[in-house]
């Protein structure tokens, strides 16, 4: 579901810049911005890269039981894990193309306010399992930022961080089947003889 979900938007920040800038090409990039060794990911010069920061369960969200009605008994199932993914946007341009990087950047934020809901109805590429995704962005003090650029490699780049909320992962191994009472023994009923 994290792969989908992060795939989804930035295929959706895509469309959005494109038709903005009216460009060609995706400015968008679902990456990392280093390599394990530490060099930088070729393909992340000059785009915005969308990356994952951290995964936290959401544990306010509403949480529907795990059973499901079927005509020889209740099936229950895990309930599902409601997470909040927290996602960077990045602009990696540099030198002379440091405006673009804001213009670009400037054009995610725009797309994050004007489209904070994904569902079903305004998204059809919504993966079915996922009722709906949230986003809102997050604000960081100067100390988190330093934290988050530090394990990046310690080279800040303009960005925006942002929470995409309700993804969801449904349990749908069945734990237990319970079967529906048929017939009362009389003898366990208390005060029967």
């Amino acid at each position: 579901m994290i792969n989908a979900t992060m795939s989804l938007i930035t295929a959706q920040l895509n469309q959005h810049l494109r038709r903005r800038f009216q460009v060609h090409e995706d400015l968008a990039i679902l990456s990392n911005l280093l390599e394990s060794n530490g060099s930088v990911v070729p393909q992340v010069v000059n785009k915005l890269v969308i990356f994952l920061i951290s995964v936290e369960q959401d544990t306010r969200a509403h949480r529907a039981a795990g059973v499901s009605l079927h005509n020889q008994g209740r099936v229950r199932t895990q309930d599902p894990v409601y997470l909040n993914i927290f996602a960077m946007c990045a602009a990696n341009f540099s030198g002379s193309n440091y405006p673009e990087a804001l213009k670009f950047l400037s054009g995610s934020i725009q797309f994050l306010h004007e489209r904070s809901v994904f569902d079903h109805q305004n998204t059809p590429d919504l993966d079915p399992s996922l009722d709906k995704l949230v986003l809102s962005i997050e604000n960081l003090d100067r100390t988190e930022m330093q934290s988050i650029w530090g394990l990046h490699g310690g080279r800040y780049l303009p960005s925006v961080l942002f929470r995409v909320g309700m993804v969801s992962i449904d349990g749908q191994q069945v734990q237990r089947r319970e079967r529906p009472v048929s017939q009362i023994d009389p003898r366990l009923i208390r005060g029967g003889s």
